[in-house]
């Protein structure tokens, strides 16, 4: 689907307009389950627009030509992308159309007015919100950029992972969240092509397990329900050529509820100030419920992807 050149290109053409986001060793804890002093934190929370979807959607808008630009931007989201979307429109000095389901937080429903987009709430899951957006862009001929079914945008999520071998040169093991699998497609296909030793552990709701239900069954599936309240985790089936690269890259896909993610979340509150959403909680969950034992690969990072104020509620 893509190729470590074209990771390459997109930090080289994004790098103006995202941040470097920090690392933190995850220390001076009062409650370290599950968190031993070789975990340490990618901040990517701290991202313009709150998370790395930021990367994708501007490598996506700097390869539109003119013309397609000028028509405007329409996206559906569970929130981070259509985020991303809304800044890199604001950005281009370009209008932004964003389809939504009702269970988007509604911190994010603010922010992206905030960024002057148009908003509509569509559907309970973002497949629903996905088919009023194609339907816009049928419609209005603005230009549609789906959150992970597009080389282009998939290639900009893959500069994380650059990024964080760039900064933990001696990472054993990376936790990644999955929503539709864009991020841990573009983050696996950068560090397997520099560093293949390091392990990729990809991370999805117990309620919406689209990745592990396609691997398990060794093509995609359609999932017949999902029944996580994260939306920017939910997604009834992945990309097939983005499921193909996948499958190659990543080492495995543990579970975590709902309930797991909370708690983590709040713990990321406590003990650092930092305000995850859900989906950036993931991976904290993922070590602090025990589904990923950190001193099995050594040297762990985990990914705070996203920022949000969901996993206070």
């Amino acid at each position: 689907m893509i190729t470590l050149d074209d990771i390459l290109a997109a930090r080289t053409r994004i790098a103006p307009f995202v941040r470097r986001t920090p690392i933190l060793p995850a220390r001076q804890m009062r409650d370290g389950r599950g968190i031993d002093g070789r975990v340490t934190l990618k901040l990517e929370h701290l991202q313009v627009a709150g998370s790395f979807k930021a990367r994708g959607a501007m490598n996506r808008i700097k390869t539109l030509p003119a013309e397609k630009l000028a028509r405007g931007l329409v996206t559906a989201s569970g929130g981070n992308h259509g985020l991303a979307i809304a800044r890199s429109a604001h950005v281009a000095g370009i209008p932004a159309q964003i389809f939504l389901p009702s269970n988007v937080a509604p911190d994010k429903v603010a922010k992206l007015k905030g960024w002057n987009a148009t908003v509509e709430i569509v559907g309970s899951v973002w497949d629903e919100a996905n088919d009023a957006a194609l339907a816009f862009a049928s419609r209005t001929d603005a230009t549609y950029v789906h959150p992970f079914s597009d080389p282009v945008v998939v290639s900009g999520q893959g500069t994380l992972g650059l990024e964080i071998l760039d900064d933990l040169p001696d990472m054993d093991a990376i936790l990644v969240a999955i929503g539709g699998g864009g991020l841990i497609t573009g983050l696996s296909a950068a560090v397997k092509a520099v560093r293949p030793s390091v392990k990729v552990i990809g991370i999805e709701p117990v309620g919406s397990p689209t990745l592990r239900a396609s691997l398990d069954a060794g093509h995609v599936v359609t999932l017949d329900r999902i029944h996580t309240r994260v939306p920017t985790m939910a997604c009834r089936r992945t990309d097939e050529a983005l499921f193909e690269a996948v499958r190659h890259t990543i080492d495995d896909i543990v579970l975590v509820t709902d309930e797991e993610m909370q708690e983590a979340a709040r713990w990321l509150w406590f003990e650092f100030g930092i305000a995850a959403d859900l989906s950036g909680a993931a991976s904290i969950a993922a070590l602090r419920s025990g589904k990923v034992v950190s001193g099995a690969y050594g040297q762990v990072c985990a990914l705070i992807c996203g920022a949000g104020t969901d996993g206070m509620a």
